[in-house]
């Protein structure tokens, strides 16, 4: 049947009826996803425009590991409706959550409720490498003998692989990388494979991140290389599996330098897609050791950020992520948004505590966090959403709806 549109001036005869125009008009000044979801929950005619018009992405949502969501720019927690979510560990990709069990691991896409599983963490086929480098650069970039350490020996302190990060590049790939908090190494899988690949013999490293950037997959070390990871197929299986992992960035690092009472810095470094771009963020978080307890409690955050100049292999510093963008950052999955389109300031930071990462390094002398900006213009931190929840529950991400 063909769709009647009322003439000017008609006002349709029930809500149902409103014009798919003016629905998008009225979804365009919705940012935060709880409404658009209400929106959708009027009339199945409403829930079908929603499907239909092309429409900005909402806001991101900060998930809770209890099953609790904050819907920005509200403050109040919300719970998607007959959909369990508490329990989940980490986040992919940006709208999916990762929850646990026995024999591996699930990914589950609350908006869509999509489930995909994953192999165990201690099913991996090992491939060897056809050579071990000798020889590795120091901290000091002094040349020593290569650390024997490899994928066999990262287990941490329960005898199990300690997940960093997870992300599904494509409807064919997932990477992962693991470690002990000093060291790392990246594992691959197709969706629903029994095992993951990795290279048994690799030299690990520290990674901070990944990324998939470009239809290629990146990581950064702590000595802010960054790394091209080239991908093939199993002969036989046409599983993938890591090749060989390159330098295509060789970082100018900025290391701790500890003076008696002097705050000491605690480096953490994020990959981020900005457009047609590669950034780093580095952030610094500030620490002062207690005498009394010789705890290193954290204190002011800075950030810098750096562009990712393939051409000339280096890292350039960027000063302003332009009026109109947003980075959301966090350990688990950090995305750049338009600021201009949901009424917001550009060239800001909302960040995480990101406590996971922080465990080994520092602890937190307060009971509850919450999300902070910072802003590049000004260099100063702001928590303008009162939202709360207790350090404990350490595994709280964003998570980008509709990606």
């Amino acid at each position: 049947m063909e769709e009647v549109t009322p003439c000017a001036g008609q006002l349709p005869s029930s809500w149902s009826d409103i014009p798919w125009d003016l629905a998008g008009l009225v979804l365009r000044l919705l940012p935060a996803y709880a409404d658009r979801a209400r929106f959708a929950a009027v009339c199945p005619q409403w829930r079908a425009a929603l499907g239909k018009l092309v429409l900005p992405p909402p806001l991101p949502l900060l998930a809770l590991p209890d099953g609790t969501f904050y819907s920005l720019p509200y403050d109040k927690p919300f719970r998607f409706p007959g959909f369990g979510c508490a329990g989940f560990k980490s986040a992919v990709s940006g709208s999916w959550l990762v929850f646990p069990r026995d024999d591996g691991c699930y990914l589950v896409d609350p908006f869509a409720g999509a489930t995909v599983t994953l192999p165990a963490l201690s099913r991996v086929r090992l491939r060897p490498t056809n050579a071990v480098a000798r020889y590795i650069e120091n901290e000091d970039g002094n040349r020593c003998t290569a650390d024997p350490y490899t994928w066999m020996h990262m287990r941490d302190y329960n005898e199990t692989h300690t997940l960093h990060k997870l992300m599904l590049c494509s409807p064919n790939l997932v990477t992962a990388f693991v470690g002990d908090g000093r060291f790392g190494q990246i594992l691959m899988c197709q969706p629903g494979a029994s095992s993951w690949s990795v290279r048994a013999n690799d030299r690990c490293k520290s990674f901070h991140d990944m990324a998939f950037y470009q239809g290629k997959l990146y990581a950064l070390a702590i000595d802010e290389n960054l790394l091209l990871v080239n991908i093939s197929q199993h002969p036989s299986t046409g599983d993938p599996q890591v090749s060989r992992i390159g330098q295509v960035i060789k970082g100018d690092p900025w290391y701790t330098v500890v003076y008696p009472d002097e705050p000491m810095g605690k480096k953490k470094l994020y990959l981020v897609e900005l457009r047609d771009t590669l950034l780093m963020v580095r952030r610094k978080v500030w620490c002062k050791v207690e005498n009394e307890t010789l705890m290193a409690v954290p204190g002011r955050n800075e950030f810098e950020v750096f562009e990712a100049d393939f051409e000339h292999s280096q890292w350039v510093n960027v000063t302003t992520l332009g009026d109109d963008l947003v980075i959301f950052l966090g350990r688990h999955c950090s995305r750049a948004v338009s600021a201009s389109q949901f009424g917001m300031s550009g060239d800001q930071i909302f960040f995480l505590d990101d406590v996971m990462g922080n465990a080994l390094e520092y602890a937190f002398k307060e009971e509850s966090t919450s999300v902070s900006v910072y802003d590049m213009r000004t260099g100063e931190i702001s928590s303008p959403l009162p939202m709360v929840w207790k350090h404990e529950m350490f595994h709280a991400t964003w998570l980008f709806p509709w990606d």
